[in-house]
């Protein structure tokens, strides 16, 4: 009779499919929760071994590497992420005991390479749990610290500390590192934060939700458990969306009457959010290349009772008759490098690279190449990335201007749902940041077509 899996055979079989299939943490966890049906702690345990060595990987490696006399590089990939979901545990978790986690290890790496290999896990393991980890340098080289103190490749150290404050550095490379809140959009004519932080108390026991400073439509949402299984969001009170993506919608100024495109409109979170702004009572145009991710869009626009969204599949580089000319607005929420969403997707900053990040810019240049005639003079585009990489950012909005003197930079719409003040640049720009917002970071600006 077959073992049966735990949390812990979970979290590695999430680790290998990320690193052998290239998978995304969340979809490889879903999809292993579900064949494993384990009971809530063991789920939640699961979970936080596979995310933390993904938020901590260098820093576990290191550990491990100390105590290891030819490191862990050239160790199978069954055996390297049980020794890393073991040493993630050790080092990490106060409430799972040190022997537990070796012990589980040591009898899982025997399992798939045998006595000898499974000795020296144990071996490796037992000095962890006795020695700990290897000091972090010092800060006076600060770079050389923030690498390791929040397992950050180097380059990405480099551009994160181009783009903050030096006073910022410590505090925005570890916010990267934690584990993201759950942000909830309110359809603001149905419901209230405070209703709706009754009506999920009532849902479930310990579950609320916290207005937002920043943003009106913004709820910070606790306790819940799945979304899906709260009845307020199947009725379509709330839907789930960062901070900072909320901002991003709001900057556009959708109004009834306008006829809108939401260009790479995904999943469709952004264009169900100009609906709502603009009161059901604009033209929505949602375009994606993606038929999954739009058919994904219409449920969630059923769901909140939107009728005003038409979704386009297209290529946006090449775009044809599929799209109007004319537009009042355009968001271009671009695809990106995503390191500023490394809290929810913390495989990225092992996938990502300077090369990566040029292939992406040379994207988002052609994506606004193609987009940008297609507003009408007075018109506005929103440009928004979830990265902070000055290519993808600064760079790339600088270039465009130079090339596009019809287009003029200007502050986000006028709307009281949301303080500005804490988020604008001199220069009309947008960032949002974990550490200073609790939102995912996002670069933003506004521009306007001259007539």
């Amino acid at each position: 009779m077959a073992r049966a899996a735990n949390a812990r055979d979970v979290a590695r079989r999430v680790l290998r499919r990320v690193d052998g299939e290239s998978a995304f943490v969340s979809l490889a966890l879903a999809g292993e929760l579900e064949r494993a049906r384990l009971g809530p702690e063991d789920r939640a345990l699961a979970t936080e071994i596979a995310y933390g060595v993904m938020r901590h990987r260098s820093r576990v490696d290191r550990a491990l590497d100390a105590q290891a006399p030819r490191g862990i590089g050239r160790l199978s990939p069954a055996v390297r992420v049980a020794l890393e979901a073991a040493a993630y545990q050790i080092l990490f978790l106060d409430r799972v005991p040190a022997y537990a986690a070796v012990d589980e290890a040591v009898g899982a790496i025997r399992r798939v390479a045998g006595g000898r290999v499974a000795g020296f896990a144990n071996r490796v393991l037992r000095a962890v749990a006795d020695g700990g980890e290897p000091p972090l340098p010092d800060r006076t080289d600060m770079r050389a610290y923030l690498g390791a103190a929040a397992s950050l490749p180097a380059w990405l150290v480099d551009e994160l500390t181009r783009a903050l404050p030096e006073a910022e550095w410590e505090a925005g490379a570890m916010a990267l590192a934690e584990p993201a809140p759950l942000w909830g959009r309110i359809d603001r004519s149905r419901v209230e934060p405070a209703e709706l932080g009754r009506r999920l108390a009532e849902e479930r026991s310990g579950a609320g939700a916290e207005a937002s400073a920043l943003c009106a439509d913004a709820v910070h949402v606790v306790g819940v458990g799945g979304p899906d299984a709260s009845s307020s969001f199947q009725d379509g009170l709330w839907t789930v969306q960062d901070l900072g993506a909320q901002i991003v919608a709001r900057m556009v100024g959708a109004e009834p009457g306008q006829r809108i495109l939401d260009a790479c409109a995904g999943v469709g979170g952004k264009s169900t959010h100009l609906a709502q702004i603009a009161g059901d009572k604009a033209a929505i145009d949602a375009a994606d290349l993606s038929v999954r991710k739009l058919d994904l869009l219409t449920d969630s626009a059923r769901r909140l009772g939107l009728s005003s969204i038409r979704p386009i599949q297209v290529d946006l580089c090449r775009p044809g008759g599929e799209l109007a000319d004319g537009y009042d607005a355009i968001l271009l929420d671009a695809p990106c490098s995503g390191l500023g969403v490394l809290r929810r997707h913390p495989e990225l900053k092992w996938r990502s690279s300077p090369a990566r990040v040029a292939e992406l810019a040379a994207l988002q240049r052609a994506l606004l190449a193609a987009l940008w005639p297609r507003l009408r003079p007075g018109g506005h585009l929103v440009y928004s990335v979830c990265t902070f990489t000055d290519a993808e950012g600064g760079a790339q909005i600088g270039s465009l201007l130079a090339q596009a003197p019809e287009l003029e930079l200007v502050p986000p719409a006028a709307d009281p749902a949301v303080d500005w003040s804490a988020l604008v640049t001199g220069d009309h720009r947008v960032r949002t940041w974990p550490h200073r917002h609790r939102a995912d970071g996002f670069f933003a600006v506004r521009l306007r077509r001259r007539v």
